[in-house]
């Protein structure tokens, strides 16, 4: 582990996925609990324990945070499988850490916009600039090991 521990891109690569999965721990509390506030569960199960079978319904802005949460999953997911591998294949570590960054970012941006409904076409283009590194680091990869395809 500590060789692992000890490759700088490697390490940086871990930093922000870290972060990222924090993030995401944080939207599915944030949705959790605006259920909560709102009074308005998936479950009936769990509907009947806060209040009755009304409850079990679907409320506006508690489907916005469920939204944000998987387009999390959808985007940050492929994210750590290919900021892992880009990290082995050698690419400079102010090159890296700019991919890595770069994603972060707009993905905290893409979920502030998602939670807080801020005005078109915000979301929009942090989905699209979060892209980018991805799309790099994938085909950084591709030709990395094209030769043995």
């Amino acid at each position: 582990m500590a060789v692992i521990i000890r490759n700088e891109i490697f390490s940086c690569f871990v930093f922000y996925a870290v972060l990222l999965v924090i993030k995401m721990y944080i939207i599915a509390i944030i949705t959790g609990q605006v259920r909560l506030r709102k009074k308005a569960f998936a479950n009936p199960e769990d509907a009947l324990r806060h209040g009755g079978l009304q409850y079990h319904r679907e409320d506006p802005y508690v489907e916005r945070c469920r939204r944000a949460h998987n387009n999390d999953m959808e985007n940050i997911f492929p994210f750590l499988f290919l900021g892992a591998i880009y990290s082995l294949i050698g690419p400079s570590l102010a090159v890296a850490r700019l991919h890595f960054l770069v994603f972060f970012l707009s993905r905290v941006l893409h979920s502030v916009a998602y939670l807080f409904a801020l005005q078109a076409p915000t979301r929009s283009l942090a989905y699209v600039v979060a892209q980018i590194p991805c799309v790099s680091m994938a085909l950084q990869i591709l030709i990395a090991v094209a030769a043995y395809a």
